[in-house]
């Protein structure tokens, strides 16, 4: 997915950077790229490095395209962020490979990256702060082996194939089904883009093609939300799954049109993405990889404290 126009980006950015390192500002900035902004995944993200922002005396930034599918306009946030010489950059990568020459650019311009959520095919990130995703999906998968008895077609709606969330939750949840649930059918495997209203479209045709489904996956807050949408619209019983949280997700779970979701610590993730990026603009050492944990909610543990502080409204 790397286009002329990435490469014309890339190239800008060079440009603008130059081959000089950047002093230290006097007040340290921070840019942050997610991958959105329309989810309230990415608002509770920015809550927790607005925090970690203002416990650290720190500036940061935090800005993210429309939507999850336009790799093209992250890469643009990305040249801009990097040519106003920050301390520090965090970067939630869209396509796991296309930002790869912008980040090795700002490496060499003495610019650390940590990658957060979603990491990139390189270790040009000083640090990654992300969900352990394959493991969460795993366990997603077995939450649903569980609810449909062992057995039967199940289908997944995942918001991308290119981002390295999308990759690991399709494939910690498909080969968890494959090791474990040898009578369980994935029949269906399609991509949303994270957007609710195309995730809902693609579920009304799995459901009409597969009558005798058991079951569906969505791989993060716009997708499960898609699916609650498609199941209610054709009025189809079957065990829906979810990923991430948010109002919609926990109502339809308070509602029983959902079962359970799997619910990040998106605060904690923004959080610790800020105070690795100040670490390492000030030289100091950081974990190459921070574990911000996970955890599965339903209707029976939804508002227990330990859960209820990952979930987000």
């Amino acid at each position: 997915m790397f286009t002329r126009r990435t490469m014309l980006g890339a190239l800008g950015a060079v440009a603008m950077l130059g081959a000089s390192v950047p002093a230290m500002a006097q007040e340290t900035y921070v840019a942050l790229i997610s991958k959105g902004f329309q989810h309230q995944f990415w608002q509770a993200v920015k809550a927790g490095a607005d925090k970690a922002a203002a416990e650290l005396g720190v500036t940061v930034t935090f800005e993210g395209p429309d939507t999850e599918a336009q790799v093209d306009r992250q890469i643009d946030m990305l040249a801009a962020a990097l040519a106003k010489k920050p301390a520090a950059i965090g970067f939630a990568a869209l396509d796991s490979q296309a930002a790869i020459p912008l980040l090795q650019q700002a490496k060499d311009a003495g610019i650390p990256v940590v990658a957060f959520d979603s990491g990139v095919e390189s270790d040009i990130p000083v640090s990654t702060a992300s969900t352990d995703n394959i493991a969460a999906a795993a366990l997603a998968a077995d939450k649903m082996a569980e609810l449909i008895g062992g057995e039967g077609k199940i289908a997944l709606v995942v918001h991308d194939q290119t981002s390295r969330t999308g990759i690991d939750r399709r494939d910690g949840f498909v080969n968890r089904m494959k090791e474990a649930y040898p009578k369980i059918e994935i029949v269906s495997i399609q991509y949303g883009g994270g957007d609710h209203l195309q995730s809902t479209e693609i579920t009304k045709s799995i459901l009409q093609a597969n009558p005798d489904l058991k079951g569906i996956f969505g791989a993060n807050e716009g997708s499960a939300i898609g699916v609650v949408n498609g199941a209610r619209e054709l009025n189809r019983q079957l065990v829906i799954i979810g990923y991430d949280s948010g109002a919609q997700q926990k109502q339809a779970i308070r509602d029983g049109l959902m079962a359970g979701a799997i619910t990040q610590n998106p605060v904690g993730i923004g959080y610790e993405t800020v105070v690795a990026a100040v670490k390492a603009a000030k030289g100091e050492g950081v974990e190459k990889s921070i574990d911000t944990g996970f955890f599965y909610y339903d209707k029976s543990n939804i508002d227990d404290p330990e859960i209820a502080a990952v979930l987000y409204d």
